[in-house]
């Protein structure tokens, strides 16, 4: 137990660590003379952002440098892994459905034209890759388990008598592949989320890789923007294969390992050819 706690000590103090080079490098860019407005230098992301409000006086609290870095470490912990869990789970889909496949391009290609990337306004028009996203996100919930919920008083629900102070886990897996709510819930089709009313955000519940009501996940909207930015412009930059001895696309090993995230048990392998406008 005492190397698991230096071990876990030594991890934390290289991640703070990490943390203050980000925020310096950021500040330190600033005072790079600029380009023009293409130049990266130029171009504020979230780090840019928290870096801003930190100084702006008007704010009603204290942001510290502390704090800073513990938005920026949340960034990294929470957001990262279900985000490449939920990126690779999606390429998976499509590559093992490639009229699903074709679909999706079609739509990105047509939006984006001959501009050579996906931008991030142009995200809103792709519906019918949003539909592919929402079917990724039913079949494969980067954490099958929400976090605990704890009862607050005595309740009955479903024929169980659940007492207060209980610890609840709540399995979106099994919600989201429920034949109650799903038809044909184990098959892949984005297609089923036409005409629905169904969102992450909805308060249906049938849908809630995100958890649900006020203590859903506080990333939900910088999580389906990072997966569909990336997604979309492997997309639009390339078409995809598996390599020669790959075998048949409806014959990809879907093995899962559990953990605090559900991933693949064999990384995807796929060959990307580059596409021209």
């Amino acid at each position: 137990m005492a190397f698991s706690v230096g071990r876990l000590r030594s991890t934390f103090e290289e991640f703070d660590a990490f943390s203050d080079r980000l925020m310096k490098e950021h500040i330190a860019k600033k005072t790079v003379p600029s380009d023009g407005p293409d130049d990266d230098h130029t171009k504020d992301d979230f780090i840019d952002v928290l870096l801003r409000l930190q100084q702006d006086r008007s704010l009603d609290f204290e942001f510290t440098d502390d704090q800073l870095k513990a938005m920026i470490q949340d960034m990294f912990v929470a957001g990262i892994e279900t985000s490449s869990v939920t990126s690779e789970w999606l390429m998976v889909e499509l590559v093992r459905n490639p009229r699903v496949m074709r679909k999706a391009q079609e739509e990105v290609r047509r939006i984006v034209g001959p501009k050579g990337k996906v931008e991030m306004k142009d995200l809103s028009e792709m519906v019918y890759f949003k539909y592919v996203a929402k079917e990724t996100m039913r079949l494969h919930p980067p954490a099958p388990f929400l976090l605990p919920r704890v009862t607050t008083k005595s309740v009955k629900l479903g024929g169980y008598d659940i007492p207060a102070k209980v610890q609840v886990l709540i399995n979106a897996w099994a919600v989201q592949r429920d034949p109650s709510f799903w038809d044909q819930p184990e098959e892949f089709i984005p297609e089923r989320f036409e005409n629905s009313s169904i969102d992450f955000n909805s308060q249906d519940f049938q849908l809630i890789p995100f958890g649900f009501g006020r203590r859903r996940c506080p990333g939900l909207a910088f999580g389906i923007a990072s997966v569909e930015y990336l997604i979309t412009n492997l997309l639009y930059c390339f078409d995809w294969k598996l390599p020669n001895n790959g075998g048949l696309p409806k014959d990809m090993d879907m093995t899962e390992v559990y953990g605090i995230t559900v991933h693949k048990k064999n990384p995807l392998h796929v060959v990307p050819m580059l596409y021209s406008p």
